[in-house]
């Protein structure tokens, strides 16, 4: 009897330290953790608790196929397929239910507005079924593809944009650690109605105020002077501010850029017209001969712009071509208006025609736009009276 009893105690204690060693590895929500207890819930009932996130990709250096393991800069970007990449993503099956969307596989400039448009309507479609969503894009345009997201996907959930600066191929990739982390952003609800964020570099930004600023190194993403939204730290993942349109009530967050009401034939053409030393005005004429509805202008300093390209900016204007002033210094806010001329407030000239694009895709009126911008556009923050 003691022999017995002797070898059914280190059975147990074997199976016991086995169970033990696979709990960590269990994402247990509060109410399955307690149904766990009474022995209701098996492990496939667990994992199935999961916050479901699909990637949806769409190309770029992430997906880049090197010529050989070092070659950082000599790739072919958009090669490579999601559903490969993810697959190769160790214990993602310890953050989320991970699914893919091969949605394209080119560089992120090589595609149009009208495809956007699709992306958008791709992402809410998603978002119906999924508690998030994950787009990869090539980094060149990607701030621009996310303030597009910001502000049409109607859904609240968390978006994350997200790719590399080095292909997936490559000594030193950061392509892996960016797409594992942006999946666990989306997973973890921390920017539910933050709109849109971008995530490289184990951090994350605001898709209205972030932007490439150097053209190698794997810290390009940042937000001039106001900074980061938050960081991840392996399993840690801070917020140290929020958008502005965090602090809207549920009612009154989603935008008027509901891309279901209107068709591609509505996209309104936006071009962007940079200012420099005696700079001409055949920038400007140039866009409204080609059929132009809205023009940002980079200008320098406070947003000035060469005399050639004011006066051709009145012709224009008097055409009803809207204007929206920005600086092309990188950072500062813009103030300068009038007749037929919004300020850009703090956007950049590529964030300023997203969003001029946007309002001229819905309205045709000057001060409808003109509201937008200081509404929609708006990155200020405003505490409620207390």
């Amino acid at each position: 009897m003691k022999k017995w009893t002797s070898r059914s105690l280190k059975t147990l204690l074997v199976a016991g330290l086995a169970v033990t060693a696979l709990l960590p590895n269990l994402y247990l929500s509060p109410a399955s953790a307690a149904e766990t207890v009474t022995g209701t819930v098996t492990a496939t009932e667990v994992v199935k608790k999961l916050p479901k996130v699909q990637v949806i990709a769409t190309g770029g250096t992430l997906a880049g196929q090197s010529t050989d393991e070092t070659s950082f800069q000599t790739y072919r970007a958009g090669s490579l397929p999601i559903a490969d990449l993810v697959a190769s993503l160790p214990n993602k099956d310890q953050i989320a239910d991970v699914s893919t969307y091969q949605f394209g596989n080119s560089g992120s400039s090589a595609y149009t507005i009208e495809q956007l448009y699709d992306l958008s309507l791709k992402v809410d479609e998603a978002l119906k079924t999924q508690d998030g969503v994950v787009v990869t894009t090539g980094t060149d345009t990607m701030e621009e593809i996310a303030y597009f997201l910001d502000l049409t996907v109607r859904s609240p959930k968390p978006v994350v944009v997200t790719g590399s600066m080095r292909p997936w191929t490559v000594i030193g990739t950061d392509a892996p650690a960016n797409l594992y982390n942006a999946i666990k952003l989306a997973a973890s609800g921390k920017t539910k109605y933050f709109g849109t964020v971008v995530m490289l570099n184990d951090e994350f930004h605001a898709a209205r105020e972030v932007t490439k600023t150097n053209s190698y190194r794997t810290d390009t993403f940042v937000t001039p002077e106001i900074g980061a939204l938050g960081y991840i730290d392996e399993k840690t993942i801070r917020v140290y501010r929020a958008p502005f349109r965090a602090l809207k009530s549920a009612a009154d967050w989603a935008t008027p850029f509901d891309l279901s009401k209107i068709s591609k034939k509505d996209l309104a053409k936006v071009e962007i017209a940079y200012s420099y030393q005696d700079a001409g005005a055949g920038a400007i004429s140039g866009f409204v001969a080609n059929g132009a509805k809205g023009i940002v202008t980079a200008g320098t300093g406070a947003g000035g712009i060469s005399k050639a390209m004011t006066e051709e900016r009145k012709a224009a204007i008097e055409k009803g071509v809207v204007f929206v002033t920005t600086t092309r210094t990188g950072s500062g806010s813009n103030y300068s208006s009038g007749e037929g001329i919004i300020a850009g407030d703090n956007l950049n000239a590529a964030h300023a025609r997203i969003l001029l694009l946007l309002c001229l895709s819905f309205s045709k009126d000057f001060d409808t736009v003109k509201n937008w911008f200081t509404t929609v556009g708006y990155g200020q923050i405003e505490l409620p009276v207390k």
